[in-house]
């Protein structure tokens, strides 16, 4: 066999892709650590899948999504020139980064954050700046002189792993000052107290997006969109893939958008479950970040790789992340009251109590 040589442009040789959370195989497990909903989706959405003509799968989905822009700019008070969707959000922060990054053209982000972020300038070839976050996980004072060369910052509110929600304030001035596009990825914006969405209207450099991973129990479907100015849609629109959200996927992600009553009673159970995950865990000794996501970034009294280590051996998942400011901590999904009682459970006898 002729001998391997690598053909691949240096930045991808030189760069470490994205790493998502383990998706097991088989076995009864209970998965704290993605992220995703305990339950399951619409009925809404059963429907739509038990009606959808099989046989229309012959043909191309709609290229623009007409039906579900209408949807989704009612819903948020914009015109469907202000919306792109894609096949999930990061489909969306791809399509950002093609857009507005390049050797020439850096992307800035908090750290610690969403780790995809630098992995989507590295595929552009765009200089990563890294903005750290005060020693509380908010702010720093000094942000915008730190991105100041940047062209594209993307910020993740709530954020990841941290789960805390930036003032909006901050954010609006954050807008009102920065020379290029802000990108405010909502993936967890639902269970928050507010949203940046309004923001749109003020600033033409504002891009907000939004997913139907969490909030919508429809990880699998692959779904999100962005709201922005309709120059900049217009021209994130020539970037995306032709067919970028498929038929079905336009279907039932319609179907889900129109089930109002579901989708707050979805939010509060969240909210509820969230509330009592933190306090059981509070009289255990951990201390924990106040969340306004689906998930709680917190400190075990035993360590965080020690806490993380044990609950797989007990087969229950969650997220740990060994950089130097998040060692300490893990990352734990809200789940089902079901799935906090094994988890508190297990917690008991890993702490000796």
């Amino acid at each position: 066999m002729k001998e391997y040589i690598s053909y691949f442009r240096s930045e991808i040789d030189s760069m470490q892709g994205y790493v998502p959370g383990e998706q097991p195989k088989g076995g009864k497990i209970i998965k704290l650590n993605t992220n995703e909903s305990p339950y399951a989706p619409s009925p809404a959405v059963r429907q739509a899948l038990q009606d959808f003509d099989y046989e229309k799968l012959r043909l191309y989905p709609d290229p623009v999504f007409t039906e579900l822009k209408e949807e989704i700019a009612s819903q948020n008070g914009l015109s469907p020139e202000n919306v792109i969707a894609g096949n999930g959000s990061d489909d969306i922060l791809t399509i950002t980064a093609r857009c507005f990054t390049s050797k020439d053209k850096p992307l800035a982000s908090f750290d610690p954050s969403y780790s995809l972020y630098p992995t989507l300038a590295g595929l552009q070839g765009a200089p990563y700046i890294a903005v750290p976050l005060d020693k509380d996980f908010n702010i720093p004072s000094n942000v915008m002189e730190q991105v100041k060369d940047a062209n594209c910052f993307m910020i993740a509110r709530p954020n990841a792993p941290t789960g805390n929600l930036y003032p909006k304030k901050e954010m609006e001035k954050i807008c009102a000052e920065f020379n290029g596009i802000v990108f405010i990825d909502e993936a967890y914006g639902d269970f928050a107290e507010d949203t940046c969405a309004d923001l749109v209207k003020k600033y033409s450099n504002v891009i907000v997006s939004r997913t139907f991973s969490k909030s919508r129990c429809l990880a699998g479907l692959r779904f999100g969109y962005a709201l922005a100015h309709e120059k900049i849609i217009e021209g994130m629109v020539k970037m995306k893939d032709s067919y970028n959200v498929a038929m079905l996927t336009q279907k039932l992600a319609l179907a889900s958008l129109r089930d109002k009553e579901y989708f707050a009673r979805h939010i509060e159970r969240i909210k509820e479950n969230r509330a009592e995950l933190t306090s059981e865990l509070a009289r255990l000794g951990f201390k924990t970040i106040p969340s306004q996501s689906n998930f709680l970034f917190t400190i075990p009294p035993c360590g965080g790789e020690k806490y993380f280590l044990e609950l797989k051996k007990r087969n229950i998942l969650i997220r740990y992340f060994p950089a130097e400011r998040t060692k300490d901590f893990v990352r734990i999904t809200v789940g089902s009251k079901e799935e906090h009682s094994c988890l508190l459970q297990a917690t008991k006898e890993i702490l000796g109590m």
